[in-house]
């Protein structure tokens, strides 16, 4: 059984952490690091990056950058778990559900940019109903979404485990979020969305909801069911249907630990207004548990190995 090793830069942070743990359990893939004195010796880490057979990085976009640049100079694959290179044309968009032929893209990849959380709810719901021409490109959307706490980065978190902060606050009230291009492009949109994120008071699960005046609901349930037949990590729930659990509410809770993403379809009566919902863990599908998928794709590995946690 062929053994790869890989080195995580960044990995102290919520995302590495959370790769850290998925693959320690891995029977094909060693994590290999750097000595903590040696982590800012650009020879040291050029040297570590020649060894290893994928760099992933979890790092702010600027030294993603420059970390992403020296991996390509010493000839390593990466995987970038930022948000430097999403939308970048040298770069495979890391999403396999994505559309017909992305694995393969993916698994012959130098360069593969693991998608965002909101992002990824978000073009699982939209990129087959405008492939599908169900929804238009240049339709004027609203998308609504609340993460747990976790999703906002290790400041976030600190406020809310250390310093307490409110049960619920919208953000990204600027109209600028840094998902906004990501989410735009791979959905095929032409019109930029209107994105409205909030943070929880708990510290996983995401919802992305995206209400439509004028769809069918049960034709767009209907494109994305046949649309995600067979993906492993992708499930479309049956129609108009709130679990048993939880009724009548829908919660960002259930897939905490998990590589999941349940997409949910809800129609009016009238066959003229829909709701689009997307469910995952954002430090699962949303980050890490997708990261390890890509990391089993690139190497040619069952892409479901050590996904989840648990």
């Amino acid at each position: 059984m062929k053994q790869y090793q890989i080195f995580i830069d960044g990995q102290a942070g919520t995302t590495g952490l959370q790769i850290r743990q998925r693959l320690a359990n891995h029977p094909q893939i060693e994590v290999v690091t750097i000595d903590h004195d040696k982590r800012r010796d650009v020879d040291a880490k050029l040297a570590l990056m020649r060894s290893v057979d994928v760099t992933v990085l979890c790092l702010p976009d600027d030294a993603a950058k420059e970390t992403a640049a020296q991996a390509r100079e010493v000839g390593c694959r990466v995987l970038d778990a930022s948000s430097a290179h999403r939308t970048a044309s040298d770069w495979v968009f890391g999403m396999a559900e994505l559309a017909k032929g992305q694995r393969e893209a993916i698994a012959n990849a130098r360069a593969v940019s693991n998608p965002g959380c909101y992002a990824t709810g978000a073009i699982l719901l939209l990129r087959p109903l405008i492939d599908a021409g169900l929804l238009t490109a240049d339709r004027e959307l609203c998308i609504n979404a609340v993460s747990g706490y976790t999703g906002g980065g290790t400041k976030m978190v600190e406020r809310y485990e250390q310093e307490g902060a409110p049960v619920y606050a919208a953000y990204g009230l600027g109209f600028d979020h840094k998902h906004i291009p990501e989410i735009q492009h791979w959905s095929g949109l032409k019109a930029r969305p209107i994105f409205q994120p909030a943070v929880g008071s708990y510290d996983q699960g995401m919802l992305v909801m995206i209400p439509l005046q004028g769809s069918n609901g049960a034709e767009l349930h209907k494109a994305l069911a046949a649309y995600y037949q067979g993906e492993q990590f992708v499930q479309v729930q049956p129609y108009n249907e709130i679990a048993a659990d939880t009724t009548p509410f829908i919660t960002p809770h259930g897939l905490n630990g998990s590589n999941r993403a349940e997409l949910q379809v809800f129609g009016a009566s009238s066959g003229q207004q829909a709701l689009l919902v997307a469910k995952l863990d954002n430090l699962g599908k949303g980050a890490s548990g997708a990261a390890v998928q890509n990391l089993n794709i690139m190497l040619g590995l069952e892409e479901g190995l050590c996904t989840q946690i648990g």
